[in-house]
C-alpha cells in the first residue's frame, strides 16, 4: 500500500474571488447541464423582481440574441455606483464580483427578497465568459465588463439617459473546442418555452409587473408579454380555463402581519383532481411546508364547521377529510416574508413556524365570511366534498383488494405478471407491455434474473376523467397496483416499489401512443413520485429493419431510416420491413432491438414543470374538447408526416 503524502498548511486551498463558483458550479446552480444554464436567467430576473416587490420596478425585458447572450433590463433603481466604504469600488462591482454581496442582507435594501443567499448576480458573472452591465443612474449610463469574473476595466460613463434600472448581458462559458478555458456548461442553447412558462409564472405571482420575453435567434423573432393585474386571481382562472368551475369567481384572500403578505386565491371546479400550488418569496415549494399545512387546516375545519351548522352534514356522518375538501381544488398560496427559511438547498420547502398560523387565521375568517355571505357557494362545495367523501369509501374497500401484506408474498400478485427473480427493486424492471401477443414475445424473450412483464389488456381508463373509486374498480390498473407494491395516491409509498424502473412499451403506432399517455396520466396523477424520481421509462421499438444481403439493420425513425438508405446507396434496394405492432417481432427481435440493456433505446420520462404538466394533461384528456381542438390544429404540422 502506498505511503500517504504529507498533509501540512501547504495542503490548504483558499480559493479568491468568485474562483469557488467556478471549480464547483452544481453547489450554486444545482446543475452544468440545460437546468442549471437557465438558472443564470432567473438569478438576473429574480433581481429585478426584487425591485418590484420593493415598489421600484414595473417592467422587465428579458432578450435571447443570436451570439448565445441574454440580457436582463429592467427600469428599476439600478445597482448602485458609489464607491463601497470598505472595499474601495464601486458597489455595482463589489455585487457582481464579490460572494454574499447585496441589499437582501440586514433588512436595508429590500425587505422581501426571493434570492436565498445573495450569490445571483456574483454567480452569474463567474459563470459567463463574458458579463456586460450597464447601469442607468442620475442622468448618466455607467458601464462595466468582465471576463469569467474578473473585472476588464473600471467603471466608466459612457452616455446620458432620462431613464432608471440596470441591463444585464451575459455570455454562458460553454464547454467547446474553440474554448481556451475548461468552460462550464453542457450546452449554451436557452429554451424559451422554458423561459416563457417561468416568466408567466413570475407575473401571475406579482401583480402588475410586466416581463416581456424575445428570442431573436428566430426569424420572425417570437416575442411574450406577460402582465396580471388579477395576480394570482389570474393563475387560478389560467389553471381552471379548461375545467368547469363549480362558481363564476376564484376566492381571494390577502392579510399582512409583522412584515409578511399572504396572498391564497381558491376555486373548485367539477374534476377530480388537487392543483395546490405554494410559492414563497417567490420560489415555488413543491413539497409545501408551514404555509401548506395553515392552508389545508383551515380549509378542512371551516367546511366541516359550515357543514355541521348549517345541517348539510348530519349527526351520524363522519366529518370530511382533508382528502375530500380538496377534490377538484385548483389554489394558489403565495407568502412573502423577510426571512424565509427553506429546508434543503433546493428550496423545496417552507419552515417559518410564523406562517402557519398567521395562514390558517386568514384563511379560516374570509373563507367563513363568503360561506355565510354566499350560501350558494358554500353549498356547491359542500356537496362536492360530501360526494367525494361517498367516493373515498369506495375507493377504500376497492384499495384494500389491491394491497399485498409483504413483498414476498407472490400469490398476491397479477396472475399474468410474469415476475423477476432478483429482490433488489434498484435491479429491477417491469414492462408494461400492450396486448397478450407481444406479452408472449417480452415474456420468451427477457432476462428472468431482473425483468418482469405484465401484458395489459387494451387501453386503460382515462383517469383524468374518473374518481378514484372507479380507477380502483378498473381490472388493469389494479393489477400495476398490485404489481409495482407502493402503493396508490396519498398513500404512495415510492421506498416500497418493487421495481426501479417501469417501461411503458407499447406498438410504434397511434393506439400505442394513446395507451402511452393513459399510462402516464395515471401515474402523474396517482403515482407522481414515480415521475418525479426517474422510475418511469419508454421504451423505443424500431420501426423498420433493413435487410440487404446477409446484413440487417434496425432503424427507429423515418429520419433514420432515409440517411441508411442513403449510406446504402440509392441503387441498392434493399428489403425494408415496417414493424406495425410488437407482436410482429419474435422474442429474439424484440430482446436484440427494444429489451437488452446493451443495445436497447429507452427514454427517461422527467417532469421539468409541474404547473406546465398538470396544465397539458387537463388540456389533452380532460373533459373540454374545443381546447383540445384548438391545441391540435396548432400543432398538427408537427406531425404532418405521421405514419396512420
Amino acid at each position: 500500500m502506498a505511503k500517504a503524502t504529507n498533509y501540512d498548511e501547504s495542503n490548504i486551498q483558499i480559493l479568491e474571488g468568485l474562483e469557488a463558483v467556478r471549480r464547483r458550479p452544481g453547489m450554486y446552480i444545482g446543475s452544468t447541464d440545460e437546468r442549471g444554464l437557465h438558472h443564470l436567467v432567473y438569478e438576473i430576473v429574480d433581481n429585478a423582481v426584487d425591485e418590484a416587490l420593493a415598489g421600484y420596478c414595473k417592467n422587465i425585458h428579458v432578450r435571447l440574441h443570436n451570439d448565445g447572450s441574454v440580457s436582463v433590463q429592467d427600469d428599476g433603481r439600478g445597482f448602485p455606483v458609489g464607491v463601497h466604504p470598505k472595499v474601495g469600488r464601486p458597489a455595482v462591482e463589489v455585487c457582481l464580483t464579490v460572494l454574499h454581496a447585496g441589499g437582501k442582507f440586514g433588512g436595508g435594501g429590500y425587505k422581501v427578497s426571493g434570492g436565498l443567499h445573495g450569490v445571483g448576480a456574483s454567480v452569474v458573472n463567474a459563470l459567463s465568459s463574458h458579463l456586460q452591465v450597464n447601469v442607468y443612474q442620475d442622468g448618466k449610463i455607467y458601464q462595466q465588463e468582465y471576463e469569467r469574473g474578473k473585472v476588464l476595466y473600471d467603471l466608466k460613463v459612457i452616455g446620458e439617459t432620462d431613464r432608471t434600472g440596470t441591463t444585464i448581458r451575459f455570455w454562458p462559458d460553454v464547454k467547446t473546442g474553440e474554448n481556451p478555458e475548461p468552460g462550464i456548461f453542457e450546452t449554451g442553447k436557452f429554451d424559451f418555452d422554458t423561459l416563457r412558462t417561468r416568466f408567466r409564472e413570475m407575473a401571475f405571482l406579482n401583480k402588475g409587473i410586466r416581463i416581456t420575453v424575445k428570442d431573436e435567434r428566430v426569424e420572425p423573432a417570437l416575442e411574450k408579454e406577460y402582465h396580471y393585474e388579477g395576480g394570482i386571481i389570474s393563475f387560478v382562472e389560467y389553471l381552471n380555463k379548461n375545467k368547469t368551475c363549480l362558481f363564476p369567481q376564484p376566492i381571494y384572500i390577502e392579510g399582512i402581519k409583522n412584515s409578511s403578505t399572504v396572498e391564497v386565491a381558491l376555486q373548485w371546479n367539477d374534476g377530480y383532481n388537487e392543483s395546490v400550488f405554494t410559492f414563497a418569496n417567490n420560489i415555488h415549494t413543491p413539497e409545501g411546508g408551514t404555509h401548506l399545512v395553515g392552508f389545508r387546516s383551515a380549509l378542512t375545519r371551516v367546511i366541516n364547521d359550515y357543514g355541521r351548522k348549517n345541517k348539510i352534514l348530519k349527526d351520524a356522518d363522519a366529518n370530511l377529510t382533508g382528502e375530500d375538501v380538496r377534490e377538484g381544488l385548483t389554489a394558489i398560496i403565495s407568502v412573502k416574508l423577510i426571512e424565509p427559511q427553506f429546508e434543503g438547498q433546493t428550496k423545496s420547502k417552507l419552515g417559518n413556524s410564523e406562517i402557519r398560523p398567521l395562514v390558517d387565521s386568514l384563511v379560516a375568517e374570509r373563507l367563513t365570511t363568503v360561506f355565510e355571505e354566499t350560501p350558494s357557494i358554500a353549498r356547491v362545495v359542500l356537496d362536492k366534498c360530501i360526494s367525494a367523501a361517498r367516493a373515498r369509501e369506495a375507493a377504500r374497500k376497492a384499495r384494500d383488494l389491491t394491497r399485498r401484506k409483504t413483498v414476498l408474498e407472490s400469490a398476491a400478485l397479477p396472475g399474468k405478471l410474469a415476475d423477476c427473480s432478483e429482490r433488489d427493486p434498484a435491479k429491477c424492471e417491469i414492462f408494461l407491455v400492450e396486448g397478450d401477443s407481444a406479452g408472449g414475445s417480452a415474456k420468451t424473450g427477457r432476462d428472468r434474473h431482473f425483468q418482469a412483464i405484465l401484458p395489459l389488456r387494451g387501453k386503460i381508463l382515462n383517469v383524468e376523467k374518473t374518481r378514484m373509486d372507479k380507477v380502483l374498480a378498473n381490472a388493469e390498473i389494479k393489477a400495476m397496483i398490485t404489481a409495482f407494491g407502493g402503493g396508490f395516491g396519498s398513500e404512495f409509498d415510492v421506498s416500497k416499489l418493487r421495481y426501479h424502473r417501469i417501461v411503458c412499451m407499447t406498438d410504434a403506432d397511434v393506439d400505442g401512443s394513446h395507451i402511452r399517455i393513459l399510462l402516464l396520466t395515471f401515474f402523474y396523477r396517482f403515482m407522481p413520485k414515480l415521475i418525479e424520481e426517474g422510475y418511469v421509462y419508454i421504451a423505443q421499438p424500431p420501426l423498420y429493419k433493413v435487410t440487404k444481403g446477409k446484413t440487417e439493420k434496425y432503424v427507429y425513425s423515418d429520419g433514420q431510416l432515409q440517411a441508411y438508405l442513403d449510406q446504402l446507396g440509392r441503387d441498392s434496394k434493399p428489403d425494408i420491413q415496417r414493424y406495425k405492432g410488437l407482436g410482429e417481432m419474435s422474442a429474439e427481435q424484440l430482446w436484440t432491438t427494444t429489451m437488452d440493456p446493451a443495445t436497447r433505446n429507452m427514454y427517461k420520462v422527467t417532469l421539468k414543470d409541474a404547473i406546465s404538466a398538470d396544465e397539458m394533461f387537463t388540456l389533452l384528456m380532460g373533459d373540454q374538447v374545443e381546447p383540445r381542438r384548438e391545441f391540435i390544429e396548432q400543432n398538427a404540422k408537427l406531425v404532418a408526416d405521421l405514419d396512420i
